[in-house]
């Protein structure tokens, strides 16, 4: 990935910069299931509303949206699948100038931390 990767300014993130084909790059599990098809993850593609979601022998599909919370309008990414249900903070978010290459961080409710890459 490049070093030529900016913070996005997440109180005023659009939506369609989550949308796109990601890889999970890196996770911290927690309390996380670690048989769930989130924690197992190795990939995410996200158009608008639908959520698919790849791990080993599995595949989920479901729905997802953006919420904000009304104190600080922080992003918070719900997501929808027949066996589950969560929703994780977007903790960071960086772009390249041409919005090719991105990094996303996520922090879900179970304690589980993610790092998604699109090239």
């Amino acid at each position: 990935m490049s070093d030529f990767l900016f913070d996005v300014n997440l109180q005023q993130l659009p939506d369609d910069y989550l949308t796109g084909d990601w890889h999970v790059a890196d996770r911290v599990l927690n309390r996380s299931n670690p048989d769930s098809t989130l924690a197992r993850a190795t990939y995410f593609h996200l158009q608008p509303g639908t959520l698919q979601v790849q791990a080993p022998q599995q595949e989920e599909t479901g729905k997802w949206n953006v919420q904000r919370d009304a104190l600080l309008n922080r992003p918070y990414l719900e997501l929808y699948l027949t066996q589950e249900q969560t929703r994780a903070l977007i903790t960071r978010l960086r772009r390249s100038a041409d919005g090719r290459q991105s990094q996303l961080n996520l922090y879900f409710q179970s304690g589980m931390e993610m790092q998604l890459t699109r090239v």
